[in-house]
């Protein structure tokens, strides 16, 4: 493959999101592109004509290591969901016509599941028009949800964030001689992942959560209240932590009962947000205790200071290895991990067909959560702390991370 690159980011951003970028950057340019673009805000930006040389603001080997440090998407980010081949054939044409005028042989796409969605329809439509561009998956989600790969890029940092960060606040809640429950909400829609990744605060200095609530198991809040009461007879701090995807055996959301007013994205996703605060509520009535509710929302995705070497280094590789298969005629692909062994942790990266991956949803195993439905087991806590192993720490100015930015507006 000889010409041109563009490469965008998609979806909520991660800790590690910018690694993949980098690796997607220098193995391109290693491997002779002559020109390496960023889309501005996604496939949505380039749908408006904003994107820009990559090579202007990257310009050494600090600023590869500051990237590689900073959270958030560096090109900016979208929920832009493209139509179905047929019902709206202008938006392809000006995508395309854009990717033609800059010389694009190859398109790199960062992100979830939504965005294999946009590799999988642009690689459709390409193949349709006989456009002779590669297009290519690179994973990208603290969701962990998307299919076939062993796991994906920035789950391992939000991970890390937050069994340390349980842990935290399972310590200072044992500060006073008084009840308390305290109630943590995490990501996750419909796979559990993150909220089981909670369990990493348990160990020889730190109980871990008193239960943890998935969402690929109904909630029963009656139950639950219950759970609380037999808990309360032999300790006075209980936290329990619960994703903000919790539903009810009819299908309705545990945030639902509330009356917070939710925003629904292009792809239809509802803004869950007040699990928490529902169900701490519901404590205090039943038993006149004090009360917390904390939503740890954003910060699980961009706490940088925190992140994993081990997912940078993954960020990067799958970003990389993208550029690789492309160059090498691959296109409608995805490049997954796959795991090697497990003591010593040892990961590869493969390419996968784009359709078997968009629109999956991968969640946690059922025999990955105790027969109980209130904890994870052994095998998933195996299965995450290779993941959050070793640390790559922020390059420091003044007392506080440094990291490269683009004026976004």
């Amino acid at each position: 493959m000889v010409g041109n690159i563009i490469v965008g980011q998609s979806g909520g951003p991660t800790a590690v999101i910018n690694s993949s970028l980098v690796g997607v950057f220098q193995t391109a340019k290693d491997r002779g592109a002559v020109k390496a673009y960023g889309m501005l805000h996604g496939i949505q930006g380039l749908l408006e004509g904003k994107y820009i040389d990559l090579e202007d603001h990257i310009k050494s080997d600090l600023d590869i290591e500051l990237l590689k440090r900073t959270p958030s998407a560096y090109l900016g980010s979208c929920r832009y969901k493209l139509p179905e081949i047929g019902e709206n054939d202008e938006v392809y044409n000006r995508i395309f016509e854009t990717l033609y005028r800059l010389g694009i042989k190859g398109f790199f796409y960062i992100g979830g599941n939504d965005s294999m969605d946009t590799i999988r329809k642009l690689s459709d439509y390409g193949e349709m028009i006989g456009a002779n561009i590669a297009f290519m998956g690179v994973p990208k989600t603290i969701d962990n949800d998307l299919a076939v790969t062993d796991h994906t890029p920035g789950f391992g940092s939000a991970a890390k964030y937050i069994g340390s960060t349980v842990k935290e606040v399972i310590r200072d809640g044992r500060v006073f001689d008084a009840n308390m429950v305290t109630i943590i909400e995490i990501m996750g829609r419909n796979a559990g992942w993150l909220t089981g990744a909670s369990a990493l605060a348990r160990g020889e200095d730190c109980d871990g959560p008193d239960m943890i609530y998935l969402p690929e198991i109904p909630m029963d809040v009656g139950d639950f209240l219950q759970r609380i009461g037999e808990l309360q007879k032999n300790k006075k701090a209980i936290v329990v932590a619960v994703s903000e995807g919790m539903k009810l055996a009819d299908g309705r959301y545990v945030c639902e009962l509330t009356d917070t007013v939710a925003f629904v994205d292009a792809f239809g996703h509802r803004s869950l947000t007040g699990t928490a605060r529902y169900l701490a509520d519901q404590v205090a009535r039943r038993y006149g205790c004090k009360t917390r509710a904390i939503e740890f929302n954003t910060l699980q995705r961009c706490s940088a200071h925190m992140a994993s070497r081990v997912d940078i280094t993954e960020a990067f590789q799958v970003g990389g290895a993208a550029v690789k298969a492309a160059f090498e005629g691959e296109t409608a692909k995805m490049v997954v991990l796959k795991r090697l062994s497990q003591d010593p942790y040892q990961c590869a990266t493969e390419t996968y067909d784009i359709h078997e991956i968009a629109n999956v949803e991968k969640t946690v195993p059922p025999e990955w959560i105790d027969e109980d439905n209130k904890y994870v087991t052994p095998e998933f806590l195996n299965y995450v702390r290779p993941l959050i192993q070793a640390e790559l720490s922020p390059i420091m100015v003044s007392g506080l991370p440094r990291h490269l930015y683009y004026d976004l507006k």
